[in-house]
């Protein structure tokens, strides 16, 4: 009974240690099976080609990738639906350079030369003595 109590803590905690993988985003190899697959069921049915779907997804899976896709594709005969269209093309989505800001005019500042006319009328402060 001994044994059984000594090797039981540290089998628990180790079971709840794996058991937090997906928590910690460790990539477990069915965690990216299932993503592979949703790629490739997601491309067929946006009517993309299995080759451009490996290409947007170069990280991927490509055996998960082709299991979506394949499953996709039944289905999409099965029930004689079809592909719909991308609206956003993958050159889109690709981030765009920001534009430089314009350097602004010298003697333009952001409060326009407020600054200099707000502070001719006012006395200079004057300073505490330390006596």
């Amino acid at each position: 009974m001994t044994l059984f109590r000594s090797t039981t803590l540290p089998v628990l905690a180790l079971v709840s240690m794996l058991a937090g993988c997906d928590m910690l985003g460790i990539e477990t190899p069915e965690k990216r099976s299932g993503e592979g697959k949703a790629i490739g069921a997601a491309c067929r049915h946006a009517g993309r080609a299995i080759e451009d779907c490996y290409t947007l997804n170069a990280k991927g899976d490509k055996s998960a990738i082709y299991a979506g896709w394949r499953e996709m594709d039944d289905y999409m005969r099965e029930n004689k639906l079809e592909p719909v269209i991308p609206v956003i093309k993958p050159e889109d989505l690709k981030p765009k350079p920001k534009p430089k800001p314009k350097p602004k005019p010298e003697g333009e500042g952001d409060d326009g030369g407020a600054k200099a006319d707000a502070g001719a009328d006012e006395k200079p402060a004057k300073k505490a003595s330390g006596h």
